[in-house]
């Protein structure tokens, strides 16, 4: 099987860990985008989620800038923005400010999921739920205020300023068939989220193909799957630094929220045997272990999967750790 390196990118769930706070999170978000800048990789995202002790990431936008700010070369963005928490004008103002101060370097990636709790949701929206029509609607209006103006036309009413008139570059996320079709329809490139949802990866690409048509922002389908990696220097150590994750997905599933939890040594001191073969079915997209099998599983995914571009998030507790994660994967992909 012929292979190349790949095009990496990073999904940071800015992690809150058990016992640290969101100041150190995003301290820890900026070093591994430094980090990730450093080995290759060519994105870094994050991801928008509200009311969750865990996760530090919320004001996306605003993580964006920090993120930016203290990079050169990567492309950041929003994996994704949930745009039915949003109007759409607030959306355009944000990222055409974020690619006005970093020009050539934002992505904006758009879901159609609350990113919370329903009673979060309500207290976001205030006017209530919203549905596929809707964030069609929705991506149609944000798609406008970017347009720059023709010739003869008359005069907005509204225009998104900073905004109007900048390439940036619109992406849709999903976990399921309705972002897949809706963004081949919109001629969009495509991210699925595959770290929790593998089971849809392969309808979801093959839909998204199938649907694409061509448009003034791609020419060709481009997909970008997501992955977890957890690398270390052996097996063992690998094995136990991923149960925090493990740990992350049982809480899930049981309905819990919470911070990212310290490894610990055996897991089935702490799930049943359903709750196992739940975790490890989300998990089925994931390589943990060393450079060799890294360098083992990765064509394979690429082969089955043909996407163009994989990026890859690492829920892992200590953080020297987790940039060291990024550092081996990067050596079996690039090096």
């Amino acid at each position: 099987m012929s292979y190349k390196s790949p095009i990496l990118s990073v999904l940071d769930l800015a992690p809150i860990v058990r016992g640290g706070t969101a100041a150190q999170s995003l301290a820890n978000s900026l070093s591994l985008a430094q980090h990730a800048e450093k080995l290759g990789y060519h994105r870094y995202w994050l991801a928008e989620h509200h009311n969750m002790p865990g996760i530090a990431s919320s004001a996306t936008s605003v993580v964006i800038s920090h993120i930016a700010g203290g990079t050169s070369t990567i492309r950041v963005g929003s994996g994704g923005i949930m745009l039915p928490n949003h109007s759409p004008l607030v959306i355009a103002e944000q990222f055409g400010t974020l690619e006005s101060l970093y020009p050539g370097r934002i992505d904006l990636g758009l879901g159609r999921a609350p990113g919370s709790d329903g009673a979060t949701s309500r207290a976001l929206r205030r006017d209530g739920a919203s549905d596929g029509q809707d964030f069609q609607l929705r991506l149609s209006e944000l798609q406008d205020y970017f347009k720059a103006p023709a010739e003869g036309d008359a005069p907005r009413a509204v225009r998104a300023i900073p905004g109007e008139g900048l390439n940036l570059p619109i992406w849709l996320l999903g976990s399921s068939g309705f972002s897949a079709q809706l963004a081949g329809q919109r001629g969009l490139p495509f991210a699925f989220a595959s770290h929790f949802a593998p089971d849809y990866l392969m309808p979801a690409i093959n839909l998204y193909r199938s649907s694409f048509r061509p448009s003034a922002d791609l020419a060709a389908p481009y997909v970008m799957a997501g992955l977890n990696i957890i690398a270390a220097d052996t097996e063992e150590e690998a094995r136990r630094l991923a149960t925090s994750q493990e740990q992350a997905f049982l809480n899930l599933i049981r309905g819990r929220t919470g911070q990212l939890n310290p490894p610990v040594s055996d897991m089935d001191e702490l799930w049943n045997a359903a709750e196992k073969a739940i975790v490890r079915k989300q998990l089925g997209f994931a390589i943990v272990g060393t450079v060799e099998t890294i360098r083992e599983r990765l064509p394979v995914i690429l082969e089955e999967t043909g996407a163009d571009e994989l990026i890859v998030t690492s829920q892992i507790f200590d953080h020297q750790a987790r940039l060291r994660s990024y550092e081996l994967l990067a050596e079996a992909a690039f090096g």
